[in-house]
């Protein structure tokens, strides 16, 4: 922990989820009261220079490094958050624990099982805090009816419906990028089902295997950029071509360890839909819905309400609901909330954690290495599901893990 009366902060990666971050670190401290020390917005580090400079700029950070080597070395900063291509997390985690300092990782944890395994041991070798980013949980409505059906107030979990479509890649003349390499399974499924397979968790506990697996690979080739490509931005491309090595779409069922099913479809060619997060959640006595398209509602249908006023009701979200109070400017009953608010409280409660601060219920701590390994699990038996043309695959560490 921290012991000090200031805590430096970095961002290794200075793409569309780095600026989040940033952004996150920048607001974490007008959130949820004044208990932290004084938090000191030191570098961004990128290797395309000029964008690290931007984004150093335009979010109040003191200077631009262009290696993460140099944040390593650094005396002045304490806690990194680790935003770059997931085939690059281990080598950069590793150094910095080994330097000392705490690391927020983006998910996936890792580019492969190994290296995710790896920064598991490296992380419990270390005495700092090492965490994983699982964004959407910070998501007040997400945070909400995951409390209302883990409490047992709709009754016995059945089943989880869930999609999450985006249309980033619906251009087949959209360059290349690193998102588009990787063995099968590290495409959507890694990008957008990583998301959908722990909110499913959230609802469901440990799912304990995956079965019906499908891959699909909708476009074969695109063209190389002639420039950097920046998140999901476009580029100008050349006629040169380079071969997509993984899923566009991708599919599954699960069946949790406790009981109940689900099934979970995502995309990243879904024309019209830029981010639609969706599912619903069945219980023996009623459901839950949610659509990130409206995030500051959520859908409940209770079973034994009077016949002529059944159906689903509309709640729209405020102070009674986790994240709101306190942790918006204007925290009252139906202001808008979004994503990068996620951010936010994702930054607020890992800075907490470093300083010390007791945790909250209004505010709990972000996900472990090993919970970022799991989810790495599952999403390596969906591919392998995949592979042997929809066979059920067990997930290894189910039994025994704890979600947070």
């Amino acid at each position: 922990m921290n012991n000090t009366s200031s805590i430096g902060v970095a961002v290794i990666g200075a793409g569309m989820a780095g600026k989040a971050h940033a952004a996150g670190y920048r607001s974490a401290t007008a959130v949820f009261g004044d208990n932290l020390p004084e938090i000191r917005l030191v570098s961004i580090a990128d290797a395309y220079e000029p964008l690290a400079v931007e984004v150093a700029k335009r979010f109040g950070f003191a200077r631009h490094d262009t290696s993460w080597q140099a944040i390593v070395d650094a005396d002045d900063i304490d806690v990194v958050s680790v935003v770059v291509a997931n085939a690059l997390h281990r080598e950069i985690v590793e150094a910095l624990l080994a330097a000392g300092k705490h690391v927020l990782c983006e998910k996936p944890l890792a580019g492969s099982i190994a290296d995710a395994e790896a920064m598991v041991d490296a992380a419990a070798s270390s005495d700092a805090v090492a965490r994983i980013g699982l964004t959407y949980l910070r998501s007040p409505g997400i945070a909400f009816l995951g409390d209302l059906v883990r409490s047992g107030r709709l009754g016995k979990f059945i089943n989880f419906d869930g999609e999450y479509w985006t249309d980033y890649a619906c251009d087949p003349n959209g360059p290349i990028s690193w998102r588009f390499k990787g063995a099968p399974g590290s495409g959507a499924l890694a990008d957008v089902g990583s998301h959908l397979s722990y909110i499913a968790e959230l609802f469901g506990g440990p799912i304990a295997s995956v079965r019906g697996g499908t891959l699909h690979t909708t476009f074969d080739t695109r063209p190389k950029p002639v420039g950097r490509v920046i998140g999901h931005e476009h580029a100008e491309v050349s006629a040169e071509r380079e071969v997509v090595e993984n899923d566009d779409v991708a599919g599954f069922f699960v069946d949790f360890a406790d009981g109940g099913t689900g099934s979970l479809q995502v995309s990243r060619v879904a024309a019209g839909h830029p981010n639609t997060l969706k599912f619903e959640v069945f219980c023996e006595r009623g459901t839950a819905a949610f659509d990130f398209r409206k995030p500051g509602q959520v859908e409940v249908t209770l079973l034994g309400d009077e016949h002529d006023l059944a159906g689903p009701r509309t709640v729209t979200l405020g102070p009674a609901h986790p994240y709101w109070s306190g942790g918006l400017a204007m925290d009252a009953c139906g202001v808008g909330i979004g994503q990068n608010d996620g951010f936010v409280f994702q930054a607020r409660a890992f800075l907490e954690e470093v300083a010390g601060v007791a945790e909250s219920e209004s505010l709990p701590r972000n996900a472990d290495f090993a919970e970022g390994l799991h989810n790495m699990l599952l999403l390596d038996a969906v591919a392998r599901s995949a592979r042997g043309g929809g066979t059920e695959v067990s997930i290894p560490d189910a039994a025994s893990l704890v979600l947070s």
